[in-house]
């Protein structure tokens, strides 16, 4: 998007194209983006695509594969393989007019960081830290932010209590949450309860190496893949989207839970069906009284509508 802004101003022509498709002209550059490692097979059918209905124009492939693996990212054939930011476009404005049916903007509230995390591209992509945004006078859908280490909690919710106290809603701060890296189930457990309790959103994310070519491929030593299995059943169950907001169910059950396995178990498996034969000859009141045997003994968060017959 900054890219179009970019050629724009020169007085160039840009059309966006998502896939692999006729542009409808022949382009001088094409530019093709990369996002995770382990999707690295579209990116190069892309390029080879774009490389071959254009044989004149020049493919330039950047992005976050390109830039953590540009060797890899070379074999697709591109032109150039772009590593990093571009710095002419960093400091422009999207072009949103390439996409008239999108309503809102994404921005990002600071470029780079001071760490050196083992699990985030981000100081490799990005560098140092610049371009602080103050926060009070922007209007956004959702902050998003990271919960990556127990010890850093404090801080967490010291930022959640700031941005409240600026009139920030708690429910708008979403906080990545770091599974399947150094962590345990039980240290995964304790930050999403943390969020939920401190009333914020909590998004899991599970570790994957940054230069993994294939998905869902590692598991942590801490970690079993039935207990990553649990997690990726809770967030399509008990989730919305993908994350766990603070809803009052859901904070009680996790409050109540006394570990991880606690927290994260379902229905076993054709619970749903024998309940639902079994609500077809229960009454109402018998109902209420049967719902803490779901959720492995908790009370079911969601709301339950009872139909008399």
């Amino acid at each position: 998007m900054k890219i179009s802004t970019l050629h724009k101003s020169q007085g160039d022509y840009v059309k966006l194209v998502r896939g692999k498709k006729d542009v409808g002209f022949e382009p001088d550059i094409v530019y093709v983006t990369s996002l995770f490692t382990y999707s690295w097979e579209a990116v190069h059918e892309a390029v080879q695509f774009y490389k071959q209905r254009y044989p004149k124009s020049k493919v330039i492939l950047g992005g976050i594969y390109a830039s953590l693996l540009p060797d890899h990212a070379a074999l697709s054939g591109a032109d150039e393989v772009h590593v990093g930011l571009l710095p002419d476009a960093e400091s422009l404005r999207p072009d949103w007019d390439l996409i008239p049916e999108w309503d809102g903007s994404v921005l990002f509230a600071s470029r780079g960081c001071v760490r050196k995390c083992g699990f985030c591209s981000v100081p490799k992509l990005e560098g140092r830290p610049s371009g602080l945004l103050k926060l009070k006078k922007l209007r956004f859908a959702t902050l998003r932010m990271a919960y990556d280490y127990r010890g850093i909690g404090p801080a967490v919710k010291r930022a959640i209590e700031t941005l409240s106290a600026y009139g920030i809603p708690k429910r708008k701060l979403v906080f990545y949450t770091l599974f399947n890296y150094i962590d345990t189930p039980e240290d995964f457990f304790e930050k999403v309860r943390e969020l939920l309790s401190w009333g914020a959103t909590s998004y899991p994310m599970r570790f994957e190496p940054l230069c993994s070519l294939k998905k869902n491929a590692y598991v942590s030593p801490n970690w079993t893949l039935t207990e990553l299995g649990m997690v990726a059943s809770a967030r399509r169950v008990l989730g919305f989207s993908g994350a766990f907001p603070p809803y009052e169910g859901l904070v009680k059950k996790f409050m109540k839970a006394e570990s991880f396995h606690d927290a994260f178990k379902l229905w076993p498996l054709g619970y749903k069906k024998r309940m639902a034969k079994r609500l077809h000859h229960t009454s109402s009141g018998e109902h209420i009284a049967s719902k803490q045997m779901r959720f492995g003994g908790n009370l079911d968060w969601r709301q339950v509508t009872i139909s008399e017959h």
